[in-house]
């Protein structure tokens, strides 16, 4: 058989070998062979690898970065007070940013967001006002509606297999007739009524919109929301099946049908609760303030997808973490409220806003190809 080796083969130097030459051309041979067929998926990864491998890195040194940055640039933006300020504008995105992060590892967009928030606080503020009742049947009712709208944009996707895109453009431009429409109808003007001498307003404001004193420091609830929200979602996408099922569908859904998962189930559910942050949202903009105007929310959307981008989660789906989201959502809080107490003109805020965007997604992008090669 020795005679049948090419003359271009590797092993065509044992036809004239002495028999122990051959046995250590041989051992070597194999060895390289083995080595070469060490499946990837079993190979030890470093610290680093494991560490640049995760979503939120990119977003964490970002976050470091701005930090320093308008730590340097304004003294007070350390005080307490000012950090208290900052985490609550972070909450108040980052709450939506929960919902639009796993919705986006799941492979689909909302545009609908922000005027589902609108429409969640307007179905509790004029459904108690109109009928009289207890402010917390218009409470229920709004999350009952909150839960239909994310439940009818993932229906509809899957029955038609629109792009999520179209879908929930099309719910945007619904809702955001619904909210001026019927609010104009029923109360007369664009803004909901006031219910704050109605039953149960006190006792839902402390749920939705109180503060909590922390050293003498007044934080707003929504930053305990928030908090607990990140910590939820993070343990579904990592030590749940509903979790593995979030990044399969989100990184090819006809792969992840043949080995069943439930693909139609798993994306209506993330519908659904991108739209029970939308309710939790809306009844702390209603509780906080008391009225709604109608024509609020629109644009908002792409604050909540702006963060889980700079989070690192990918918008080809399959990648990325809660916690990165959170991350985006707080870069965001630190940049609009940093701008301020450092006396910048505020016209630039959304420039900053765009350029943070492409920079961490193309930072996002080269951290996950340099961890994948290696």
């Amino acid at each position: 058989m020795l005679n049948r080796v090419s003359a271009n083969s590797p092993l065509a130097g044992l036809v004239e070998a002495s028999p122990a030459a051959r046995r250590n051309i041989m051992t070597i041979t194999q060895n390289k062979f083995t080595k070469a067929a060490i499946d990837e998926r079993v190979a030890r990864r470093s610290p680093l690898q494991k560490l640049l491998g995760r979503p939120e890195v990119g977003a964490l040194v970002g976050a470091i970065v701005l930090f320093v940055f308008f730590a340097l640039v304004s003294p007070t933006f350390t005080q307490p007070n000012a950090l208290a300020t900052v985490l609550y504008g972070s909450s108040t995105i980052g709450i939506m940013a929960v919902g639009v992060s796993l919705l986006m590892i799941g492979g689909e967009f909302d545009l609908s967001t922000g005027v589902a928030v609108i429409s969640s606080a307007l179905t509790a503020s004029m459904f108690s006002w109109y009928f009289s009742t207890n402010v917390w049947v218009g409470v229920i009712l709004a999350l009952l509606v909150s839960l239909a709208i994310g439940f009818i944009n993932g229906w509809i996707l899957m029955k038609t297999k629109l792009p999520s895109f179209i879908v929930t453009l099309a719910t945007f431009l619904m809702l955001t007739g619904l909210n001026l429409g019927l609010t104009r109808l029923i109360g007369g003007s664009v803004s909901s009524p006031s219910i704050s001498t109605m039953d149960g307003f006190d006792t839902a404001r402390g749920v939705f919109a109180s503060s909590v004193t922390i050293a003498g420091i007044d934080v707003k609830i929504t930053v305990f929301i928030w908090i607990a929200l990140v910590a939820v979602a993070t343990w579904v996408l990592m030590r749940t099946r509903v979790g593995n099922w979030i990044f399969a569908v989100g990184g090819d859904a006809n792969a992840a049908r043949a080995v069943g998962v439930p693909v139609k189930a798993t994306k209506i559910g993330l519908f659904m609760g991108v739209g029970f942050c939308g309710w939790i949202l809306g009844m702390h903009n209603l509780f906080a303030f008391d009225t709604v105007q109608s024509g609020e929310g629109v644009g908002n959307e792409f604050l909540y997808i702006i963060a889980a981008v700079i989070g690192g989660c990918l918008l080809t789906g399959g990648y990325g973490s809660a916690v990165g989201g959170a991350i985006g959502a707080f870069i965001f809080g630190m940049a609009n409220k940093g701008i301020v107490y450092a006396q910048w003109n505020p016209d630039w805020f959304k420039f900053f806003l765009g350029l943070m965007l492409l920079l961490a997604t193309i930072v996002n992008l080269i951290v996950k190809r340099r961890a994948e090669l290696k």
